[in-house]
């Protein structure tokens, strides 16, 4: 099989699939969109009338990815992101499991004790998060035995996310993995004791698109 490519038979139910043995979930669910003529399709839109294309999207995660390898770090290293609904999400998501990095995504509705655990908890390298959630982030950031190497906010100050986001490269070669390695991290709500937090691998993606995106819901 070519790399990062999955075959889907849905000819038996539930469908079978089978995984490239190199497999970069981010190439099926971004790149392929471009090699199937689709670059000008309108991917995002958001409250206030911005529009991304699949195009504009794979731009902006190359740069993501870009930035982040810029920072220094290093191929399973881990972003916690406290991060609203937003564009910028999809770059930084995306951006760090093509480069080979695992993003964290965190309820924004945790406080700061709960954040400061989990900074210490997953021995995350950086932090993300939005001018909305600064004061529970930064006071988890002041409480942590820990720092991260870096703490960035998306946007609104010189050195954001955002802003460094222009200046990156627009060309980044896919990190190599395979289906089972761990792609992104959920942390649990902590309802009967502290937050854990739940490895998802990229062949995981992919499955649950197709057993409950396709076979459950269409």
């Amino acid at each position: 099989m070519i790399k990062n490519t999955v075959i889907i038979d849905t000819s038996t139910s539930p469908a079978k699939i089978e995984f490239a043995p190199e497999f970069n979930v981010a190439v099926p669910f971004i790149d392929r969109h471009l090699d199937e003529g689709r670059k000008e399709k309108i991917i995002i839109h958001t409250t206030s009338g911005e529009e991304v294309t699949y195009g504009q999207l794979s731009d902006r995660v190359n740069q993501a990815g870009n930035l982040l390898k810029n920072m220094g770090l290093n191929s399973g290293d881990k972003l916690l992101m406290v991060v609203k609904d937003s564009p910028e999400f999809f770059y930084l998501f995306w951006g760090a499991i093509k480069a080979g990095f695992i993003p964290v995504p965190l309820n924004t509705l945790f406080r700061s004790n709960d954040y400061a655990y989990i900074i210490e908890d997953s021995e995350c390298t950086a932090v993300f998060y939005s001018p909305e959630f600064k004061t529970e982030v930064e006071s988890a950031l002041s409480q942590v035995s820990r720092s991260p190497n870096h703490s960035c906010l998306t946007e609104g100050v010189a050195g954001s996310f955002l802003e460094q986001l222009q200046s990156a490269s627009f060309e980044l070669d896919t990190a190599p993995s395979s289906a089972t390695d761990d792609c992104f991290w959920l942390y649990s709500s902590g309802t009967t004791g502290k937050p854990k937090g739940v490895v998802h691998s990229h062949r995981n993606m992919v499955v649950t698109s197709q057993h409950y995106g396709k076979d459950t819901l269409e």
